[in-house]
């Protein structure tokens, strides 16, 4: 595993997302996982579940929103990426996971429970 910091605009989104999810509950496992498969987020645990985080950052919707920017091959790069990180803490891979994103645009600020599932 490696990591590497987002730029400014990026780490401010991240910032803003992981406050938002830390004061609904739910606890920071890992940031900025990244493997040769892709990269996610933030690594969360909701309960029992493990939860992985895209966030995404738009300033406005002239090209439509943030969430609208989580393509097909970005969820697939991300659900391989989460696969690899349960390979990699076999204790975390025992309970349900969960792929959510956090789609800031402009002001508003949308935490999407369960945006996709693992099905790629």
């Amino acid at each position: 595993m490696t990591t590497r910091a987002p730029g400014p605009i990026g780490s401010a989104a991240e910032d803003q997302a992981l406050r938002l999810l830390l004061a609904r509950g739910l606890v920071l496992m890992e940031r900025n996982f990244r493997c040769r498969l892709g990269e996610i987020d933030l690594i969360m645990r909701d309960g029992q579940a493990v939860v992985f985080v895209e966030v995404r950052f738009r300033s406005d919707r002239r090209h439509g929103s943030a969430a609208e920017t989580v393509s097909l091959p970005k969820r697939r790069r991300f659900v391989a990426a989460a696969r690899r990180y349960l390979q990699q803490h076999p204790a975390a891979a025992r309970g349900a996971c969960r792929f959510d994103v956090v789609a800031i645009t402009g002001e508003q600020v949308e935490w999407l429970r369960g945006a996709f599932g693992a099905d790629y």
